[in-house]
């Protein structure tokens, strides 16, 4: 043996460990605010959610204004002007739930969650640092399109219907509500994708919990779908939206208070972000 022998190379441990401090929640925030904020699928699914919640609340408020002189005293009476203006809140909710999806189920399908996991070993930090990421920008999207379609809507209604302003009882409420309640239902939508891991898959049980789910409750006897219907995200919507009960509009009554509904809806993200989390942890390499 000579004394130039080869010096043993150090542990492959020491090779692919993460730099010090670089694995932890701040510097997850920031990879995932960059991806979040640079890929065009984020401005489609904005620019999706603001045409829908805008958009469709002008139609909706627009018919109810042309038709308001033939009106019954019935519907005189029931006439809700602020849930009529955020109507598209329930039809812009899809697009960012699509948003809260392909924030986990995109980096799935293209391979480059193991670069991210590489830069962040710790699974549950990367879910809470999409999950803070999304919140954020739902927050601001869902909060600016309710806020504009509630004025638009009053807007077109006034000189032809009763009109609210926001100094009315619930009308604040149920203006900021909107705007919590797709982020709540992003979340959500987002914590579908982490334990499914797939986007078709994930989209396709967020719709049909959405919209399809509510029409198979409907077909029951009333006696088992109010109570089963009341419970779901979509009845939690219509009621967070409204001043009043009959307001709503909702297929399922009687529904939630709107917060307690909020509520509900937040333990239903809150559930599918930790088994989301929990799956994450045990199956992903």
């Amino acid at each position: 043996m000579t004394a130039s022998a080869t010096v043993p190379a150090p542990p492959r441990a020491h090779q692919t460990a993460s730099p010090p401090g670089r694995s932890g929640l701040t510097h997850a925030l920031r990879g995932e605010w960059t991806k979040l904020t640079t890929v065009r699928s984020t401005l489609w699914c904005v620019l999706t959610t603001v045409a829908a919640g805008i958009g469709i609340g002008v139609l909706t408020t627009a018919t109810d204004a042309s038709h308001w002189r033939n009106a019954g005293l019935v519907s005189r009476v029931l006439f809700d002007p602020t849930a009529i203006s955020l109507t598209g809140l329930l039809f812009g909710q899809l697009a960012l739930g699509v948003l809260g999806v392909l924030t986990v189920s995109a980096e799935y399908g293209s391979g480059s969650i193991r670069s991210t996991f590489a830069a962040v070993p710790r699974r549950p930090v990367v879910l809470a640092a999409k999950a803070l990421t999304f919140a954020l920008v739902a927050l601001v999207v869902g909060e600016a399109v309710s806020f504009s379609a509630f004025f638009v809507g009053q807007a077109i209604l006034s000189g032809s219907t009763p009109t609210a302003s926001l100094g009315q009882p619930g009308v604040l409420r149920a203006v900021t509500g909107g705007g919590l309640y797709l982020v709540a239902l992003g979340l959500f939508a987002l914590g579908l994708a982490a334990m499914i891991r797939h986007s078709a898959g994930a989209i396709s049980t967020f719709v049909a919990i959405q919209l399809i789910l509510p029409l198979v409750v409907s077909a029951f006897p009333a006696s088992i779908g109010h109570p089963i219907g009341k419970y779901l995200p979509a009845t939690i919507g219509n009621a967070m939206t409204a001043t009043t009960a009959a307001g709503a509009h909702a297929d399922f009554l009687p529904a939630f208070p709107p917060w307690r509904g909020f509520a509900l809806l937040c333990a239903y993200a809150v559930g599918a972000l930790v088994m989301g989390s929990v799956l994450m942890t045990r199956r992903d390499p």
